[in-house]
């Protein structure tokens, strides 16, 4: 890959390493200019790669370096180590030389002798230098360096999985996340879907027992530029995500609320199993994020999505209107974190102070929205207990009048005894999710 491209990934970085999003500075960097799809992706690959494996690379840093240089060149440090621990395609001179060009580019041209001697003496060595470096330090921290995790993720895990099944999470979380499908039945087919891809050179596969659902092995190239994007003939949705709209499933005819709505991915996919017949009453307070859900819902060409902004923590707008009602609730995204490179650096528990009261006010103040006999799911992308099992354990005992309904016993997702359902990643592969199904009493 050329310097240039390199660039580009240290520039997103650097704007990372400034407070921007991973995504969006990845996104402002890729529109600069016009680039080849394999630079593309492997632009795409640096950035996220170097940081999620960021605890890693800073201990090979500090490991090698008596005192640690500014900033910038620890980031050209990163994306170096990065590149030779990783991405065996890459070869060691290349990484090396690049980045020593990368530091004299960015006026720092007296810590070329440093880049160039860490990286040299870790492409040297014989045995993997971190193991000699987290060798002192206690399980939980020797876990951390090793698959790049906070210490607070890594101790979570330990105790609620065990020590191999922490380990199969992290590695899970390492890879680059998949790029999952959902058909839109109302503008193809499976069949057609497929073969328009292979048209254009992608191998396109249904996902088993998902309706709608395919995967895209290899992308290297804007979701507008594919097959059928413009024409509404799919949306990317993460093959968890879709289940959740299953597990609701709605019907034609119904009334049916999202109530944490934007940007739209189960909204949509709502009303395409309702076949655009009924009313789909979509909630959200943020009107920049509701925009993207106009935007997909007229995309796919759906006339059943009502767009209201509102806050569903306090609105009282529909009282005892829905049949059922979704409410997939702002969370920590920890079932996410391969997708969400810079997510897993956020304090969990800073978080989680914020998050779990919002959600317990968004649950309390929802159900009022549900018909009597009516249905709500209450779902997150999170494995934490307590956005999960602790927040329906809260919500039932102080609303009588609601119930766990289980799935139904052919829903290809089991159900824990209690009747809710974790997904785990490194057991279902597939994000993490948590899912429940709550019927209102008379």
């Amino acid at each position: 890959m050329e310097l240039n491209a390199r660039r580009l990934a240290l520039d997103a970085l650097e704007r990372v390493a400034k407070g921007a999003y991973a995504d969006v500075a990845l996104h402002q960097v890729l529109q600069q200019r016009s680039l080849k799809e394999g630079d593309r992706a492997l632009i795409t690959e640096l950035v996220y790669g170097t940081i999620r494996q960021q605890r890693t690379l800073d201990t090979l840093v500090q490991g090698f370096c008596q005192q640690l240089p500014p900033l910038k060149v620890q980031l050209v440090l990163r994306l170096g180590l990065y590149q030779l621990r990783y991405l065996d395609r890459i070869p060691p001179h290349a990484a090396v030389d690049t980045s020593v060009e990368l530091v004299k580019e960015m006026g720092l041209g007296g810590f070329a002798k440093l880049v160039n001697g860490v990286l040299r003496r870790y492409s040297r060595s014989t045995t993997d230098p971190l193991e000699a470096l987290i060798a002192p330090l206690p399980l939980v921290s020797q876990l951390g360096c090793r698959y790049s995790f906070p210490d607070e993720l890594i101790a979570s895990w330990l105790e609620r999985l065990g020590q191999e099944e922490c380990i199969a999470l992290c590695q899970w979380f390492n890879q680059p996340p998949r790029l999952d499908l959902r058909l839109n039945p109302l503008r193809t087919t499976t069949n057609q879907l497929i073969a328009d891809f292979e048209a254009a050179g992608y191998s396109l596969k249904p996902i088993p027992d998902l309706p709608q659902g395919l995967v895209l092995p290899h992308c290297g190239q804007a979701m507008p530029a594919l097959p059928g994007y413009v024409e509404g003939h799919w949306s990317v949705q993460d093959r968890a995500a879709q289940w959740v709209s299953h597990l609701l499933a709605p019907q034609p005819g119904e009334v049916v609320i999202d109530a944490c709505a934007a940007p739209g991915g189960k909204t949509t996919h709502i009303a395409e199993l309702m076949a655009d017949q009924g009313r789909v009453i979509a909630c959200d307070r943020t009107p920049s994020r509701l925009r993207k859900l106009a935007q997909n819902r007229d995309r796919l060409g759906l006339k059943s999505i009502e767009i209201h902004t509102l806050d569903s923590a306090t609105a009282g707008d529909f009282a005892a209107m829905g049949d059922r009602v979704l409410l997939d609730v702002p969370c920590s995204g920890t079932g996410t974190l391969h997708r969400h490179a810079d997510s897993r650096w956020q304090p969990l528990r800073t978080r989680l102070a914020e998050l779990v009261p919002l959600q317990a006010q968004l649950l309390a103040n929802v159900c009022h929205w549900v018909k009597p006999q009516g249905l709500l799911v209450y779902a997150t992308c999170s494995l934490e207990p307590a956005e999960n099992e602790a927040q329906i354990q809260h919500f039932l005992a102080h609303h009588p009048q609601w119930y766990i309904e289980p799935p139904p016993a052919d829903f290809p997702l089991k159900a824990a005894p209690a009747g809710w359902i974790t997904v785990w990643p490194q057991r279902d592969d597939m994000d993490g999710f948590f899912m429940v199904r709550l019927r209102r009493g008379s």
